[in-house]
């Protein structure tokens, strides 16, 4: 029986049961995660990038990739990307649930990708597994809209993609991050990303799959942002063109070969799936402060719905 005399149905009795295990298991991933040692803390720093003129895409690309003349506005934008100790701060201050975590399944990469029950930010390859000493890690299995609801708790937004590659690029349109040589997975290491020949985890760098942010500082951008090319593809703000329905993601990841860690290399997914190669960082405007605390708990959070811009 409930509190109010009826009969508790089968179904409502293994909802409540799920949402008892998942404030138990936010609660453990946050006594493991402030106990991982502290690299990087639950504040976000921002880099203010100038804005500029870029020609975005490249030519020798792909065909989305067709070059055009942009002008970017002056914005400010994380210099790495949200760590699993960020995510768990949001999670234990707002009580949000992933769509990972709402569907009961993510995806998992293993040469393919497959629908994994279980798998979710706290789970990333499955129920049987789990976050343990990677706080410091980029978080995982989130969706874009889990990503947009992060980033407005912390009065931030995802970058548009035009905002994306110009702070990954400059306005000299470098072909990577830290300039036109490919990355190889030997001598200075400039970014988390897999086999030279596409495409497996290469454990080589010392990660088979996701890296601490900002373990490659010789791959930041002309702005001084890291991890803009490989550790875990990015969500943005932008719907992708001719495909309804899907929003774009940049960045490449650690399953990825070189071809596709590229600044103009551009993908789309659904906005609301989890995988585990994707994660995200947040943008905002030119006056936003250097450093973003999250809210207190408690504090009101208006719920945002994730919708993805048409710019392009």
């Amino acid at each position: 029986m409930n509190a109010t005399g009826l009969r508790a149905s089968p179904e409502g009795t293994r909802a409540t049961a799920r949402n008892i295990r998942a404030c138990l298991w936010t609660a453990i991933a946050v006594i493991l995660l402030a106990g991982a040692p502290a690299a990087r803390g639950a504040e976000i720093e921002l880099v203010r990038v100038p804005g500029g003129d870029f020609v975005m895409g490249e030519s020798s690309g792909e065909p989305d990739e067709a070059p055009r003349a942009v002008t970017v506005a002056p914005f400010r934008l994380m210099r790495f990307e949200v760590t699993n100790r960020q995510f768990a701060a949001f999670i234990a201050a707002t009580g949000h649930r992933t769509d990972a975590e709402r569907s009961g399944f993510g995806y998992v990469w293993d040469g393919r990708w497959r629908q994994v029950a279980g798998a979710d930010w706290r789970h990333p390859r499955g129920a049987d597994g789990g976050i343990g000493a990677k706080a410091d890690h980029p978080v995982i299995q989130v969706s874009a809209g889990d990503a947009a609801a992060f980033c407005a708790w912390h009065g931030l937004r995802l970058p548009a993609e035009e905002e994306w590659e110009f702070a990954a690029r400059g306005p000299g349109a470098r072909r990577y991050p830290w300039g036109d040589a490919r990355p190889e997975q030997r001598g200075t290491r400039r970014a988390n990303f897999g086999t030279e020949r596409c495409c497996a985890p290469d454990p080589s760098d010392g990660f088979a799959l996701t890296a601490p942010v900002g373990s490659f500082p010789a791959g930041a951008s002309p702005f001084g942002i890291e991890d803009m090319a490989g550790n875990v593809w990015e969500w943005t703000a932008t719907a992708f063109p001719g495909r309804p329905g899907m929003v774009a993601l940049r960045g490449g990841g650690w399953g990825n070969d070189a071809y596709c860690l590229r600044g103009a290399y551009r993908h789309a997914n659904p906005p609301d799936i989890g995988l585990e190669m994707v994660g995200f960082r947040c943008a905002g405007d030119a006056k936003t402060r250097g450093y973003k605390r999250p809210l207190p708990p408690g504090a009101p959070v208006k719920p945002r719905q994730f919708t993805a811009t048409g710019r392009r």
